[in-house]
Formats: structure tokens, sequence, C-alpha cells
């Protein structure tokens, strides 16, 4: 079966609304997500190795998560030209069904660090 593709990726230009404004909504709409992101989930990979890996296994720890950080951005740029061509909505929705599970997960596995030292993390997390 062979996919069709479409040659317009938004909205505006497919009802030929404000035909104008795309490239500067193109350009906020990037912008807010780098925004949004470094705010949020971006961080949370240096932020959880520093409060939660003890000492002895801090450097191979970062180094484990540098590296699932990195191959996950490497997986989405990879995967998001492939996953246009299928859907352009259906790509969005996607990504952004996995970023609410890794919210969902955070906010379920990863312990709260503010105002304890780091026997008490570590004893809630082998608890």
């Amino acid at each position: 079966m062979i996919l069709k593709t479409r040659k317009v990726p938004f909205v505006n230009q497919d009802h030929e609304l404000g035909l104008e404004s795309v490239p500067a909504l193109a350009v906020t709409g990037i912008l807010l997500y780098i925004a949004a992101f470094s705010a949020g989930m971006g961080a949370v990979p240096w932020v959880v190795m520093s409060e939660i890996f003890p000492i002895n296994i801090k450097g191979v720890g970062g180094s484990l998560a540098t590296l699932v950080n990195w191959f996950g951005a490497w997986l989405v740029s990879y995967t998001f030209n492939f996953l246009m061509t299928w859907s352009s909505y259906g790509t969005f929705i996607l990504y952004a069904a996995i970023n609410a599970l890794g919210i969902l997960f955070m906010i379920i596995v990863v312990p709260e660090t503010k105002g304890r030292t780091l026997e008490q993390i570590q004893a809630a997390i082998n608890a």
C-alpha cells in the first residue's frame, strides 16, 4: 500500500487562512517548544542524575543518562520524516502521548528530592 503524502503540512495553508502568517506561526511554535522543553522535560536527566546517583557511580550514571538522552533525541529526529509521511497530525499526537507518558512516569516513579539528603533519597528508592 502506498501512503499518500500531503504537500501542505499546516491547517492554515490547507484552508488558505492567513497564509502570510504561516512562517511566523511556525517560528513562534518552534521557539515556544524550545522554551517549554528547556524549562520542563529537557532538564530532567541532569537533575535526576545529580540528585539520585551516589558519588561513587555519579560518573558512570551521568554518562549512561546522557547516552540515553541523546539516543532519544536521535530517535525522534530519525523517525520524524517517516512519521510525517504517515500522518502529520498523527506524528505530533504520537509525540505528545509519549511526552505525557514521560510526565506520568516522573510523577509516579521519580522521588521528590527537595530538602532531602542523599541518604534519605536512597532509602526511599530502596524501600
